[in-house]
């Protein structure tokens, strides 16, 4: 996507990689949207603390970093002893897997990087296999969400208002993103609609990252409160429900994703408004059989009890002083919290899910697994 930054607009990648330094390469997304910066991770336990502490965050670009970070662990092995370096690829996959464990796309990611270092046949062979698969999830994971906005332009008509949560965006992704994907698409095609973003607590990430999005894109958007989504449901004020995924189980339908995703499914169906789901294939998990086998994050509790932000900028004698990043603690001093990171939303709530293969009933994603990618 374009960013336009001190009045220059150039095409970013949320996720790239640095071969002459063998660093990972992330848009700092707890800066946003205040500060836009890149950051380099230096090592794979870098990149697994970027992901864990989401520097990065959202399932495409999360595996992509994890795809990366993979290649990073391996390209920086020095030696040929095929055992040893069997170990520190172990090493890499399992620090970078525990990082964020609800979502799939990493585990996708390394697993595809994995299969095509084991054609290698030296240490040297898999390094540069690993990076070429790594870039491949990359390229793919762009191809797959063009897709989907090709697939989900058709849900968009003139005038309609659409109800987001939490960010399944371009910074989601490596570009384009899903849920925002037809979005975009529609734009270019010359509809007008209006976005909601539900600020998506406790991370605020409809609040800072989509609607930063939507706003260096140039689309209509408000930012509301999690709890306004259902008066605005009733008055009549929200048509569709589009969001993302960090794990969508092939065999039932089943969709993890970001807090609060189960409450606007419950709603929409109480207002009979459509809720669909917008994923690459990468997001789809095709072993767990079940939503509750599905592991979910219990996130630090400071994110409830307080709130990141940037301190109002403030004019001085010697000019204008930048604000500065800080944390607020907001809730009563003696309190705890629990931060559940994810829920888990039934098939029944959901009425169709976008892939870049086309729009499917969740039910019949394991009817359609061959086409959509699913190969034993």
């Amino acid at each position: 996507m374009n960013v336009t930054v001190r009045g220059k607009t150039r095409a970013y990648r949320t996720v790239t990689f640095d071969a002459a330094h063998n660093h990972v390469r992330l848009i700092e997304q707890r800066l946003l949207p205040h500060t836009f910066k890149i950051e380099a991770s230096r090592n794979f336990r870098e990149t697994a603390a970027a992901i864990r502490d989401m520097v990065v965050r959202g399932a495409g670009a999360i595996g992509a970093t994890a795809a990366y970070g993979l290649a990073q662990g391996a390209r920086a092995f020095r030696g040929s002893d095929q055992r040893k370096f069997s170990r520190q690829v172990e090493t890499v996959y399992t620090t970078l897997k525990a990082a964020r464990p609800t979502a799939v796309d990493p585990v996708n990611a390394m697993n595809a990087v994995r299969r095509a270092m084991g054609r290698g046949q030296s240490v040297a062979q898999q390094q540069t296999l690993a990076l070429a698969a790594a870039e491949e999830f990359a390229n793919e994971d762009v191809q797959h969400c063009a897709a989907i906005g090709r697939q989900g332009v058709k849900l968009i008509r003139n005038g309609m208002k659409v109800l987001t949560h939490c960010n399944a965006g371009w910074l989601a992704f490596v570009d384009f993103g899903t849920a925002t994907a037809p979005l975009y698409a529609a734009q270019a095609a010359g509809k007008r609609f209006h976005v909601f973003c539900d600020e998506t607590r406790p991370r605020s990430q409809g609040a800072t990252l989509t609607a930063w999005e939507l706003a260096q894109q140039g689309i209509a958007h408000q930012i509301i409160a999690d709890n306004a989504a259902g008066h605005l449901m009733q008055a009549g004020e929200i048509d569709l429900v589009l969001v993302g995924s960090d794990r969508t189980l092939g065999r039932t339908g089943e969709v993890a994703n970001k807090i609060g995703t189960y409450t606007k499914a419950v709603l929409a169906k109480r207002h009979g408004i459509p809720f669909y789901v917008a994923i690459p294939l990468s997001t789809i998990d095709w072993n767990l059989r079940r939503g509750r086998e599905i592991p979910i994050e219990e996130r630090p509790e400071d994110e409830v009890l307080g709130a990141w932000g940037v301190l109002q900028t403030q004019r001085t004698g010697a000019g204008v002083r930048n604000g500065k990043r800080a944390y607020l603690r907001v809730a009563n001093p003696t309190s705890g919290a629990r931060n559940p990171g994810f829920d888990v939303t039934p098939a029944d709530l959901i009425t169709g899910i976008i892939t870049p293969a086309g729009i499917f009933k969740p039910r019949e994603l394991w009817r359609h697994r061959r086409t959509l990618g699913f190969n034993p």
